[in-house]
This record gives structure tokens, sequence and C-alpha cells, in this order.
């Protein structure tokens, strides 16, 4: 059978949102995850179908594409067909061909699961690694000690202030509550709730958003901040708990994370936040 390359559009994105969903299982490597097209919807619906891609065999999703920016591509596969010889090189001969309307010329990225055959195949087209990301995980199959922070979950009225937290969070950073109420009108997140973290004072002093892929799967962190005027307080390690309590309260099996490893600060706080460390992972990146 033939595999195609398609563009999803506005009203096949709720396909490529529950398929991810159903490939999310323990142990297996990280991948592509609903809650990174939950995030993306904070540019809108329009802008989250035209980064997306669908290779389909047969009429079956078997792989999809995340444009996360011009030059990375963040791409996984049905957990069946990550060795599928054909779709391996089909998903190579798109990634390296500008034409094809996947990535463009020049240096780009692809993030891909490290078990798919595709990270065997991209090397011999002149790629190589790019720098380690640490995953980390935190099992929840037991309870969850809620952490000694004022947690709030945040719905439409409030969405400014989860907003507010997040820009101050990381430099030059534009969210705005427009971008908010876009996320939370999105697909995924059904399965997502942002929590905001409250110092003695009643300032809002750190946020976060969880994505649940339904019961028994693994859940995500992204993004977590900490208000720049806030810091060194613990309050990082506590809004990490409490985000893990609330995938625990979604049904997620586990609740991940994943960080530059170069970024030593951000590791240790989920490491005191009760997640381990996984093996690092590496993009593969083409030079311009």
């Amino acid at each position: 059978m033939v595999i195609s390359l398609e563009k999803p559009g506005t009203d096949g994105l709720d396909e490529a949102v529950d398929a991810l969903r159903e490939w999310q299982s323990e142990g297996v490597a990280w991948q592509l995850h609903p809650g990174d097209l939950g995030w993306f919807q904070r540019s809108g619906t329009e802008a989250t179908a035209a980064a997306v891609r669908i290779w389909r065999r047969d009429g079956r999703i078997l792989a999809i594409g995340l444009l996360d920016g011009a030059d990375l591509l963040r791409l996984t596969t049905a957990p069946d067909v990550r060795h599928d010889e054909d779709l391996a090189r089909r998903l190579t001969e798109d990634v390296i061909a500008p034409e094809r309307g996947v990535l463009p010329s020049g240096k780009v990225s692809v993030e891909a699961p490290e078990d798919a055959l595709i990270q065997d195949l991209l090397p011999g087209h002149g790629w190589r690694t790019d720098e380690p990301w640490t995953p980390l995980r935190r099992d929840l199959t037991e309870p969850v000690k809620a952490p000694d922070l004022r947690i709030e979950t945040i719905g439409p009225d409030k969405g400014h202030v989860w907003a507010g937290v997040i820009r101050a969070s990381f430099d030059g950073s534009t969210f705005t509550a427009g971008k908010w109420h876009a996320m939370t009108a999105g697909a995924p997140y059904t399965d997502a709730r942002c929590l905001v973290g409250y110092d003695g004072q009643g300032e809002a002093v750190a946020a976060v958003a969880v994505w649940s892929a339904g019961p028994g799967k693994p859940g995500v962190l992204e993004p977590m901040g900490v208000h720049r005027d806030h810091r060194g307080h613990g309050y990082g390690r506590a809004l990490t708990v409490a985000a893990a309590a609330a995938l625990q309260e979604l049904g997620s099996s586990s609740a991940g994370v994943n960080t530059p490893s170069s970024n030593v600060a951000a590791v240790a706080t989920y490491e005191s936040g009760g997640f381990q460390r996984l093996p690092e992972v590496r993009d593969l990146t083409r030079d311009a």
C-alpha cells in the first residue's frame, strides 16, 4: 500500500489528537504527546493545523509530526510500525527534501522516538546528533502528597493570571490571556488543567499546564515556570508535585517532562519533586 503525506486541516486535528492519545503507553521511548499539540494550540487552531503532518497507509494514520517552529519536526509513529521499513524510508524522504513541505532547506532538526527506524536512516544522509535532552518521569501508582503551597486550578476568569506568570517565567515570552483562551479551546485541553501556585501573601508565583492522554496513560507537564521575582523559595518543586497530583486525579499512569540537559536547575527541580531521570535523548540535526 502507498504511504501518503497530508496536512490535516482544522477539521482533521481531532483525529490526530485521538491517534496520539491511543499511542501513549508506559515503557515506550519518549514521544510526541497530545499535550504538545495542546500547548501549540496557543497560536490558534489554524496555525496548529498548518504545523501538523500526517502519514497514512490504507486510511490508517501511521505517523504524526508537529513543526514546532520552522526548523524542528517533532515526530512519532504508531508503536507497531516503529521498525516498518517502508514507513521509515518514506519519512526520511519527506524530511530531507524541502519540496515535500515538511522541513525547509538549511539547518533543521528532527525529534523522534529513540527506537524509531528513522533514527538509523537519517545519519546516512548527513544528519548528526544534537545536544542532549533529559526526560524525567514520576510514577503515579502511589498517592501523591499535596505540597505546602496554595494551588488553584485556573478557569476562564483567571486565564490572565496564568498567562502573566508564564510570561514572567520565560525570557522573551509574549504569552497573553488571549493565547490562554486559544490553548484551552483546543481538543487536547479536554484532558488538561492549568495550575497556579500562590505564596503566603497571595501573589501568583508559579504556573504549570498538565496534559493527560486519558486514564491509564502517561501525562506530561508543558510548560512549568516560576515567576522571575519569586525564585529560590522551592515554588518550582511544590508546583511540580502539584502537577503530578493533578495528573493522578485525571487518571494518568505517570507524569513526564523533558528538558535540555544543560538546564541543570530544571532537572534538579523535577528530581526534587519526585521525578526520576531517564536516559538522555538527542534530536537529529542537519547543518546548513
